[in-house]
Formats: C-alpha cells, sequence, structure tokens
C-alpha cells in the first residue's frame, strides 16, 4: 500500500516468457499489493512462467486483442479492490521501477492518470526505438495535441497508472479491442476533465521487446487520426459517439 491506497499492477501479456521474469523481478513488491498477469492466449509459456512466480494468472482462451487485453486487466484489478492500477508491459520495455514514482503521484492526489514518456528526457532514440516509430510518435503527437488542446510529449506509451475512479467512470467497454484502444482512453480522460501528469520513462526496444508491424502501425497512425477528430467533433457538439457517453461507464461496473 502507498497512503493507503490498494496498488495492484497488471501486466497484459502475449508471447512474454523470455522477459517476464526480468520484468517481474524489478516491480517494487514493497509497495505493490498485487500482480496480475492476463495471458492472450500466447504461443509460448508465458502463464506458466508467471504462475511459478506465484503471480494471479488469467488466461484468454482466444486471442482478444491489445485493447481487449486490457479489459480484462481493468475489470480483474477493480474486482480485486484496487485504489491504483499501473499497466506495466511485460517484455521489459519500460523499467518497472518506476512503479512507485507513478502511483505516488496519483495516491498524493495531485493526478489521476500518469504516463511514462519515452519522450522526455530524449530516451525514445537512446533506448533503440526505430527511427521512423519516433517521426510518427512525434507527428501523431503534435497532431492529437493540436486536436484535443493538450501538452503532452507522448500519446503512445504503454506506461499507464489510473486512479480506481478514472476507470470506473470512462466508458471503456465502447472502446477497440485492438492497439488505438490506448488513444482513445486518453481521450475520455480528456473529454471527462480529468487530470493527467507525465514522468520520464527509459525504454529498452530489446530483441524480445514486443514490436507491431510496419503495415499494424499505419493502421495504428490513421485510427489515432479518427480517434482525434472524433474528441474534437464531440468536444464542440458536432456530433456525439458512445465512447464518450458516461452513462456508458456505467456497464463496466455491471460487468464486475
Amino acid at each position: 500500500m502507498l497512503q493507503g491506497k490498494k496498488i495492484i499492477v497488471v501486466l497484459p501479456a502475449y508471447n512474454a516468457e523470455k522477459t517476464f521474469q526480468r520484468t517481474y523481478d524489478e516491480i517494487p513488491k514493497d509497495i505493490v499489493d498485487e500482480i496480475i498477469l492476463v495471458d492472450d492466449h500466447s504461443r509460448d509459456h508465458t502463464a506458466e512462467v508467471a504462475r511459478k512466480a506465484g503471480v494471479s494468472v488469467i488466461t484468454h482462451e482466444r486471442n482478444l486483442g491489445y485493447g481487449g487485453n486490457q479489459k480484462t486487466c481493468y475489470k480483474e484489478a477493480l474486482k480485486r479492490g484496487a485504489d491504483i492500477i499501473i499497466m506495466l508491459h511485460p517484455d521489459y520495455q519500460y523499467p518497472p521501477k518506476l512503479v512507485a514514482p507513478m502511483a505516488a503521484l496519483i495516491a498524493s492526489g495531485m493526478f489521476d492518470v500518469v504516463l511514462g514518456s519515452r519522450i522526455l528526457g530524449g530516451y525514445a532514440l537512446k533506448g533503440g526505438m526505430p527511427f521512423y516509430k519516433y517521426i510518427s510518435n512525434r507527428l501523431l503527437t503534435a497532431f492529437e495535441n493540436l486536436m484535443t488542446g493538450q501538452k503532452l510529449s507522448e500519446y503512445h506509451t504503454g506506461y499507464r497508472a489510473f486512479s480506481r475512479e478514472v476507470l470506473i467512470n470512462l466508458p471503456i467497454l465502447e472502446n477497440s479491442d485492438d492497439f488505438i484502444f490506448d488513444n482513445q482512453i486518453l481521450t475520455q480522460v480528456f473529454c471527462f476533465g480529468y487530470r493527467i501528469g507525465e514522468i520520464t520513462s527509459p525504454c529498452s526496444y530489446n530483441q524480445d521487446c514486443s514490436s507491431i508491424s510496419f503495415r499494424r502501425s499505419v493502421q495504428y497512425g490513421f485510427g489515432v487520426l479518427n480517434s482525434s477528430m472524433r474528441y474534437w467533433l464531440q468536444k464542440r457538439g458536432l456530433r456525439h459517439y458512445r465512447l464518450f457517453d458516461k452513462q456508458n461507464g456505467a456497464k463496466l461496473v455491471v460487468s464486475l
């Protein structure tokens, strides 16, 4: 616990057998109350390795996608009474030791959502991010800031911390089961007025690090443009979308 808050780390996993142990070993267990790994129908032994480490494991009978995996992660953490939920990829791309400061920023009441940014401090390229991904990251982020009126350094990090209130109230079940889920949930955070902060996060693009193909990256990029435009239209009252309807947030509560 941290300031009386129950902290749960969720690990959305797919073929993370080789990197899980290193990730797990560096999670600060003095403040983390529970670790949940959701295995999205991996082809390796990710689930078995995690169980041997004593981690709570949930397995999907079929691959639901990155967004679908997160939905399971968050629902399970909320069911278990988490006050602060931190999503950490088990591929060791992000440093697990930052769980503590990210959780502290939420426990202090300063922020409702905290992102681990690879861009702050110039760590993206230093950590081995492919140059084309770095350029697309910067261009998409600039466009998103323009459409949303925000000033984030990065929208595409997979290292995120949420307060319980945020995840209960956001209609995340309306979001995609694919990679664009990450972008959609941030536009929901903005739309509902939650406070969002960033922390510098080094990264490591090792050979076992998960990464989507160039084709999927392009699809994701167009999805980001669409998501940002939808937010812009919603905020100006020109269109109404289900993923920005607060009443749909109740669907997650009912499913708990």
